[in-house]
């Protein structure tokens, strides 16, 4: 059974078909799901702490993902809660992910290949490689 698992989530339309995804797993009845999202770090703000969005950047889109992420966990039937950070995306994650001690990473895949997989950077590729967990990645249809 899951215990911990950590939810990335990055506002697009695979997010979705990853909350489906959770939906269909097992879960023990102490199970604790983690909701994130992470705002890239912008090249000209490198300097901001990495925990700290900045909702007041016209950049960070961060109260209508937070919204979005709350309509999620309303719906989940097991005990959750929200992390919104500043970032490397695939470094947050595997960090959120040390940090709550996660059995599985639920992560979507853009569904790149070839040289736009390699120039654009897989997050979830990168997640895979370097998790010390299980990942589950979701692709798109």
């Amino acid at each position: 059974m899951l215990n911990k698992i950590l939810v990335a989530l990055d506002g697009s339309e695979i997010a979705e078909r990853v909350i489906q995804t959770l939906d269909n797993l097992a879960f023990s009845k102490d199970a604790k799901v983690v909701l994130c999202h992470v705002f890239p770090t912008p090249k000209s703000e490198i300097e901001l702490p990495a925990d700290r969005p900045q909702p007041d950047s016209p950049t960070f889109p961060y109260f209508q993902l937070e919204k979005q992420l709350q309509y999620y966990q309303e719906n989940l039937s097991v005990t959750s809660q929200l992390e919104l950070v500043t970032g490397d995306p695939a470094e947050e994650i595997i960090r959120l992910a040390n940090i709550y001690k996660a059995d599985l990473i639920v992560i979507g895949s853009r569904g790149l290949i070839g040289m736009k997989r390699i120039v654009q950077r897989s997050v979830s590729s990168q997640v895979v490689e370097e998790a010390n967990c299980s990942v589950l990645v979701v692709k798109p249809n």
